[in-house]
């Protein structure tokens, strides 16, 4: 979940209707153990299916990347998949032999480029490289730690990294369980990161396709630049090219050292298990590892904006704007209203500024609303409109703080605000079938946190949110002067 929005989160929890309820939610039969190095296990015993949901979270992530090397901690993600010093291999020895040269390499590169960048020799160490990157793959056994699960039944093995974290998740059949904690603790020692020039061709590609070539990710890129200015919430998780690069294996050997430590680690077990037998494996197959070296979350804070701010992209495509204001983290006691505030302006086809909009005006041909990109720190409200090509962006733009004006000078009717509640109700019956929901609500909230309740409780005050709450939110940082506004131009088009 590269841009992981709360608000959607959590109206995938579970059914709670008013405060009984929602104590009942959060008195959920949620073991949790935590072995003597810091890693922390919460545990759900549910019997109604023959599976077992693993959701492992790592509280790194794009936030975590140092500067000039963005895109470490996803870059990282893909290449945890390669398997490890055993798993993946045809003979460990030759192959390590060879991966070993490569870094000998890179670190002579390293040295050549502080003393004379435009050296040949540099050049001709990077085909050195691949070379031998290519020469280790007649060892490799592909994607053999995918298959292993994968003929064991595993189902929906993936993961993401987003700005505060990165997740690996899966389902397998109860019988098979404990084949997770085999696998991952030889992860959790082992990773071997083979293949690593052709996995970072791949991530670069990514970024070729999902960003460069996709306007709106590009002007939702250009948005966060704009709009903070220290803050490392300024940086895409996926990275900038240049720096993907130039990303070495030794770069993503320190972060995985620096960040992969038991005690930053959060593991989530739903389904049809006993939490006896999961203690058991976990203090068997983790209970050895030492404590790492993680240095914590990053704490650059955003100074206050002073004046608005405007920024264009250009790009042959259909016009679009970005509005954002700087808010609060999740966990402030505004983060209830301005969510709701969302829902209100553009929650569904009854919202204000869809049918501003879409139907009224017929300018737009889709508005959304969001807050992040992440939870630890002061996210950006944003308001993303998908512009029809006869309309003028700034009529758009003014329409947007028509409404809300209207919004701050009078709030919303309880009518509109129950209807809000209603919808946050009816879609938390969905979270307590799912297995996987619950186990990726358990570990987010532990690994940010700190408590696998906060989810849930999070879910009661945002029905708790009166009329009145969101027009003093509307009036506490709905400013001009805090605001960031970003355009897609089409090409040859007049900025506006």
């Amino acid at each position: 979940m590269p841009f992981f929005l709360i608000f959607i989160f959590i109206v995938l929890l579970p059914q709670c209707h008013g405060e009984a309820q929602t104590q009942e939610v959060t008195a959920l039969p949620v073991t949790e153990y935590q072995l003597e190095n810091g890693m922390r296990f919460l545990i759900l015993e549910k019997s109604e299916s023959p599976t077992v949901s693993f959701v492992l979270q790592y509280r790194v992530g794009g936030i975590n990347d140092k500067t000039g090397s963005t895109g470490t901690s996803h870059l990282l993600e893909h290449l945890l998949f390669k398997g490890t010093h055993t798993i993946g291999t045809l003979d460990p020895e030759q192959e390590t032999f060879l991966l070993n040269r490569m870094d000998l390499l890179e670190d002579s590169i390293v040295i050549l480029e502080g003393k004379n960048p435009t050296s040949p020799v540099i050049v001709d160490l990077k085909k050195d490289i691949l070379q031998i990157e290519e020469r280790a793959k007649i060892y490799v056994v592909a994607n053999e730690f995918e298959g292993i699960l994968t003929r064991n039944g595993a189902r929906g093995l993936n993961a993401s990294t987003d700005s505060e974290s990165t997740k690996y998740y899966l389902e397998l059949p109860s019988n098979r369980a404990e084949l997770w904690f085999m696998l991952e603790s030889e992860r959790m020692t082992q990773p071997i990161f083979r293949e690593f020039y052709t996995e970072r061709d791949v991530v670069a590609e990514e970024r070729r396709s999902r960003i460069e070539t996709q306007p709106g990710n590009l002007l939702y890129e250009a948005h966060l630049k704009a709009a903070f200015k220290v803050h490392p919430y300024r940086e895409p998780v996926v990275g900038h090219m240049q720096d993907i690069n130039n990303l070495t294996r030794r770069d993503i050997r320190s972060h995985y050292e620096k960040y992969y430590g038991p005690e930053n680690a959060v593991v989530a077990v739903v389904g049809n298990i006993e939490a006896e037998l999961v203690q058991q494996w976990a203090n068997q197959y983790f209970g050895h590892l030492p404590r790492g070296r993680s240095e914590g979350t990053v704490a650059h804070a955003e100074p206050d904006q002073k004046k608005e701010r405007r920024v264009s992209v250009i790009f042959q495509a259909e016009p679009q704007l970005r509005i954002g204001w700087h808010t609060v983290p999740t966990a402030h006691p505004d983060s209830p209203a301005l969510m709701v505030l969302a829902a209100l302006l553009t929650g569904n086809r009854s919202s204000r500024l869809f049918q501003r909009l879409v139907v009224q005006d017929q300018t737009a041909s889709n508005v959304s609303s969001s807050l992040g990109p992440g939870d630890l720190f002061p996210r950006l409200f944003s308001i993303g409109v998908s512009i029809q090509s006869s309309a003028k962006a700034e009529d758009i733009e003014q329409a947007v703080y028509d409404e809300l004006e209207t919004l701050a000078q009078k709030p919303p009717s309880e009518e509109e605000i129950q209807k809000i509640r209603n919808q946050i109700s009816a879609g938390q019956i969905r979270g307590l079938a799912s297995n996987f929901g619950l186990a990726l609500q358990l570990a987010h909230s532990t690994a940010l946190f700190g408590d696998w309740r906060y989810t849930f409780e999070l879910s009661q005050e945002l029905k708790n949110v009166e009329p009145e709450m969101i027009s003093q939110v509307i009036k506490k940082f709905f400013n001009p002067n805090n605001r960031t506004v970003a355009t897609l131009v089409p090409t040859n088009s007049c900025v506006r």
